[in-house]
C-alpha cells in the first residue's frame, strides 16, 4: 500500500478532500440541543474530545438555528478526527446522528433502577436519526417540532492505534558533485538530504523512538526539544522545519522525518544596552553574566536577564540575539531596558490582637545614586491596641544598601532605628545603629555579619536601667523553596538559618553573652505522592531553638532574653505569652533558651481562596538548655485571599492550656505566609 503524506504543524492530522453542499433551512425558532460523546475507554481521550468539541463547548450559548447547529455537527467531523489522530488513531470512525428528543429512547441497561441520568445517556440510542453528514441535515433540524429538544449522539469507533516507524533526522545540503554544466545560467548544484548526528545530550532532549505510541503532541515537542538543546550547545541560528509523517497502513506505523539545519557553533558578539536613562551603565555592564566571546546559550542569557531584574530597577528586560553574525562570525545581542520608577510611596498595616494594629507609611529611592542604591525611610505607629500592649509606640527607620559592595552579589547595608514598645513585660525606649555585609554564596546560601549599637532605657516591674551595647550578629541562611518573592505560599523545599550574636553590654556592670538560634521549614506538597494538584495540599513544618549563653538571666537586658508565644513562635498566646512570669502577674520574664514547633495544612480552594489548619507548640527556659519549662500548644486555622504580592490570612488561634491571665484567643491578620 502507498504511504500518503502529511504536514505537522500545531494541530497534526490527515489531509482529505471532501465535497460539501451548502444551501439555507430556515427555522422558525432557534433550536435547543443536547449532546453526548459516548467513552471510548480511554479517559485522555474522552476529556479531549469534549474540549474540542464546538457542539459541547458551545452548547451553553443561546439557542441557535438549523443552518448554525448543522455547521457545528459537520464543523466538529474534522475537529474530533484531528483530536483522535493525536493520540495515534488515524483510521479512527467519527458516527455523529442528531434526532429529536422525543425519539430518544434507551436500550434495556438504562430501564434498571438506581440509574443516573448521566448512566441512562451513556447507552442512549437515536431512532429516526439522520447522519450528521448528511446534506440535507438543515432541514432535518428545521422540521423538528417547536418546543423539541434536538438530541446529537457521536459515537467513535477508535480503530488501530499507530506507531512511530522509521524517524530520520536530515539536513539539505548542496552536492559536492560537480555541475554538469557550469557555464549554464541555471546551472546549480544538486541538493541532497544527509542525516544530522545528534550528540548523547541532543539525543536525550529529543527523546523519540521507533515503537513508541505515534501521539502527535510527542512528536512536535520533540522538535521543540532539539530545538533548545541545540541553541543551548551554540547553535545560535539552527532551524528545524516542522515534522513530515508518512502514514503507513499496512503496518499501522508513521515515518517521521525533521529537516534540521544545525548552523555553526557561535559565541556572543558585542552587547548592546538600549533604554538606560538613571541607572549607570558601566555599572549595570559590571554586573552583566555576560561576556563578548562566550559560547552562545540562551540559558545563560536568561540567567543574566533574570539576574539585572533582581536589582529592582528595571520594570522590564528584554534579550534579542542579531540573525545573523557579525564580520567576526559572532552573534551580536541587545539588551533592551525599560526603568521603574525611582520613588514611591507606600502604606503599611497590620493588626493581631496581641500587638494591636500597625500602621505607618513608607518613602522609597530605588536608585539613589545610579547604581541601584535603595533608601528606604518609614514612619509607623505600632500598640493601637492589644493585649501585649500596655499603650502606643512608635517605629520610626532609615535603611540603605548598596549592591555590589567591593564585590559582586555583596550588598553593604546601614539602618538606624528609633523604637518605643509599651508592652506588659517591658517598657523599652531604643535607637539602633548597624552597618554590615550581605553575601550571596551561591543560588540557595547567603551569609551576613554586622556591626551593631545600641542604646536604650528598659522599665521592668518599676525598675528603670539604661542599657549601652555593642554586637555583632553573623547568620548564615539557606533557602530551596525557589520562590520569586519571600511573600509567596513555598510548596516545596526548604528554609533554614542559624545565628549567633555576640553581645557586650555597659550598665551597672559590663557583661557578655552570646545568644544562638536556629530554625528551619521544609513543605510537603501532596501533588507529589499523587493526591492532588499541584500547590493545592501543602503540609508546612517549622521548628525554632534558641540559647543564650554567658550572663544570668536577670542580669540580662529585658529585650535580649527569649520569649515565645506569637505569629513566629506559638499563635494562641499572646506575644511574649508563652514562659516565666512575674508571680501573681501577666508580666513575662523571659528566658535563656526557647524552643518552637508548628505543622500548618495548606488547601487551595479556588484560584483566589485558600484555608490553613495549624499546631503550634513552645516553651521557654530558665535556664540555657532548651526543651524544658511549661510546654504550651495552640491551635488555629483560618483562610486566605491570594493576590499577586502574596496570600492575606485571617487567623484564628486557641490556646489547649491557658496559663493564669492568658488570652482566650488571638487573632492574625496578615500579608504572606507566616513561614
Amino acid at each position: 500500500m502507498k504511504p500518503s503524506k502529511m504536514a505537522f504543524g500545531l494541530c497534526w492530522g490527515v489531509i482529505t478532500g471532501t465535497c460539501t453542499s451548502i444551501y439555507v433551512a430556515m427555522a422558525a425558532d432557534p433550536q435547543t440541543y443536547r449532546v453526548e460523546i459516548r467513552p471510548t475507554g480511554n479517559k485522555d481521550i474522552d476529556a479531549t474530545l469534549s474540549d474540542v468539541s464546538s457542539l459541547v463547548s458551545l452548547k451553553k450559548t443561546k439557542a441557535v438555528g438549523a443552518f448554525a447547529l448543522a455547521g457545528r455537527v459537520k464543523g466538529d467531523y474534522d475537529r474530533l478526527q484531528t483530536a483522535m489522530d493525536s493520540f495515534g488513531y488515524y483510521n479512527a470512525k467519527i458516527n455523529i446522528k442528531l434526532g429529536a428528543g422525543k425519539t430518544l429512547i434507551s436500550n434495556d441497561d438504562s430501564k434498571k433502577k438506581n440509574k443516573t441520568e448521566a448512566d441512562i445517556h451513556q447507552v442512549t440510542q437515536l431512532a429516526n436519526a439522520m447522519d450528521g453528514s448528511n446534506p440535507d441535515l438543515p432541514n432535518f433540524i428545521a422540521n423538528i417540532p417547536d418546543k423539541t429538544e434536538a438530541v446529537i449522539v457521536v459515537d467513535i469507533d477508535k480503530g488501530d492505534q499507530y506507531h512511530l516507524g522509521k524517524i530520520e533526522l536530515v539536513e539539505n545540503k548542496p552536492s559536492t558533485q560537480p555541475v554538469k554544466d557550469p557555464t549554464s545560467p541555471n546551472a546549480k548544484p544538486k541538493i541532497v538530504s544527509e542525516p544530522v548526528t545528534l550528540t548523547a545530550d541532543q539525543q536525550k532532549a529529543f527523546n523519540l523512538k521507533p515503537g513508541q505510541v505515534a501521539v502527535s503532541a510527542d512528536v512536535v515537542a520533540a522538535k521543540g526539544r532539539l530545538l533548545t538543546s541545540l541553541r543551548e550547545d551554540g547553535h545560535a541560528l539552527a532551524k528545524i522545519s516542522d515534522p513530515v509523517a508518512y502514514l503507513r497502513p499496512d503496518t499501522k506505523t508513521l515515518d517521521i522525518v525533521y529537516q534540521v539545519n544545525p548552523g555553526p557553533i557561535v559565541d556572543l558578539g558585542n552587547i548592546d544596552f538600549r533604554g538606560l536613562k538613571k541607572v549607570n551603565e558601566d555599572f549595570v555592564r559590571k554586573r552583566l553574566l555576560l561576556r563578548d566571546g562566550q559560547l552562545y546559550q540562551p540559558s545563560k542569557i536568561e540567567s543574566a536577564r533574570q539576574d539585572l531584574a533582581s536589582l529592582g530597577v528595571f520594570s522590564s528586560i528584554d534579550a534579542t540575539a542579531a540573525t545573523k553574525l557579525d564580520v567576526n562570525g559572532k552573534l551580536p545581542l541587545v539588551l533592551t531596558f525599560k526603568e521603574s520608577k525611582r520613588r514611591s510611596v507606600s502604606f503599611e498595616a497590620g493588626y493581631s490582637t496581641d500587638l494591636g494594629g500597625r500602621l505607618g507609611v513608607r518613602w522609597s529611592h530605588r536608585n539613589l545614586f545610579g547604581n541601584a542604591e535603595k533608601l528606604n525611610v518609614a514612619a509607623l505607629a505600632t500598640g493601637l491596641g492589644g493585649t501585649a500592649q500596655r499603650g502606643l509606640g512608635y517605629d520610626i527607620y532609615a535603611d540603605f544598601t548598596k549592591p555590589d559592595f567591593r564585590r559582586r552579589d555583596q550588598d553593604f547595608n546601614a539602618r538606624i532605628e528609633a523604637v518605643k514598645q509599651r508592652l506588659y513585660s517591658y517598657d523599652q525606649t531604643a535607637l539602633l545603629v548597624k552597618g554590615g555585609l550581605n553575601r550571596k554564596i551561591n543560588k540557595r546560601w547567603r551569609a551576613s555579619v554586622y556591626l551593631g549599637a545600641i542604646q536604650e532605657r528598659i522599665i521592668q516591674q518599676h525598675i528603670k536601667n539604661d542599657y549601652t551595647m555593642i554586637n555583632v550578629p553573623l547568620a548564615v541562611r539557606y533557602d530551596s523553596t525557589d520562590l520569586d518573592s519571600p511573600m509567596m505560599s513555598p510548596t516545596h523545599g526548604m528554609k533554614g538559618s542559624v545565628s549567633v550574636t555576640p553581645t557586650t553590654s555597659f550598665g551597672d556592670g559590663t557583661i557578655f553573652f552570646a545568644a544562638l538560634e536556629g530554625s528551619a521549614s521544609t513543605y510537603l506538597d501532596l501533588a507529589k505522592i499523587g493526591l492532588t494538584d499541584p500547590g493545592d495540599s501543602v503540609f508546612a513544618f517549622r521548628g525554632t531553638v534558641g540559647s543564650i549563653q554567658g550572663a544570668s538571666r536577670m542580669n540580662l537586658p529585658p529585650d535580649q532574653r527569649m520569649y515565645a508565644g506569637g505569629t513566629s513562635t506559638v499563635r494562641g498566646f499572646r506575644f511574649q505569652g508563652v514562659g516565666p512570669q512575674f508571680p501573681g502577674t501577666k508580666y513575662a520574664v523571659g528566658g535563656k533558651a526557647m524552643d518552637a514547633g508548628t505543622v500548618e495544612f495548606r488547601q487551595k480552594i479556588t484560584e483566589s481562596i485558600g484555608a490553613q489548619a495549624f499546631v503550634d507548640a513552645g516553651q521557654v527556659s530558665k535556664t540555657s538548655m532548651p526543651f524544658q519549662g511549661d510546654l504550651r500548644v495552640g491551635v488555629g486555622a483560618g483562610g486566605k485571599y491570594y493576590t499577586p504580592l502574596g496570600p492575606i490570612r485571617l487567623d484564628v488561634a486557641v490556646p489547649m492550656n491557658r496559663p493564669s491571665r492568658g488570652d482566650k484567643f488571638e487573632v492574625y491578620i496578615s500579608l504572606g505566609e507566616t513561614f
